[in-house]
């Protein structure tokens, strides 16, 4: 439960931070990172029921933020859990390499559309949101596969 309330907490201030100090943008793209992870530990213990904590989130956002930062963010929000979805139906690997496959494919995209939609798509902005994205993914990935490579000792 505190992954979701972390999640659902850090798109809000994420994009109420967008709203009021955009000037900052590499520090709330780097914030970025983590939102991803929450995201997929999200996933992890709720399924799907990431895409309904998701719809919270965008409109605590729209409410609290600028409807321009909010849109950007459901529209980028929509294209990655969309991959998102399409990776955790179609591939049958172990949990960790799907979390994996779809970051690959959808933190790219995330990140074009958010910061091309609110006109801040500049070479900083762009390698710290990548930056922060996968070094927090690949943190989840190698957690998940020491937990079952733990677990396989044991058995």
């Amino acid at each position: 439960m505190l992954f979701l309330i972390g999640y659902i907490s850090s798109v809000v201030l994420i994009n109420y931070a967008f709203s009021t100090a955009p000037h900052l943008d590499i520090i709330w793209s780097a914030w970025g990172g983590l939102v991803f992870v929450l995201r997929d530990l999200v996933q992890t213990r709720f399924g799907h029921g990431a895409i309904a904590a998701m719809l919270v989130a965008l409109v605590l956002s729209y409410v609290t933020s600028d409807p321009s930062i909010a849109l950007a963010s459901a529209t980028a929000f929509a294209v990655s859990e969309c991959i998102d979805w399409l990776v955790f139906s179609i591939t049958k690997r172990p949990l960790h390499d799907r979390l994996w496959i779809s970051s690959a494919l959808s933190i790219p995209l995330d990140t074009f559309i958010f910061f091309g939609m609110i006109d801040a798509l500049t070479p900083g902005v762009i390698l710290t949101a990548l930056g922060s994205k996968f070094v927090g993914v690949t943190v989840v990935w190698l957690a998940m596969a020491w937990r079952l490579r733990k677990q396989a000792v044991v058995s």
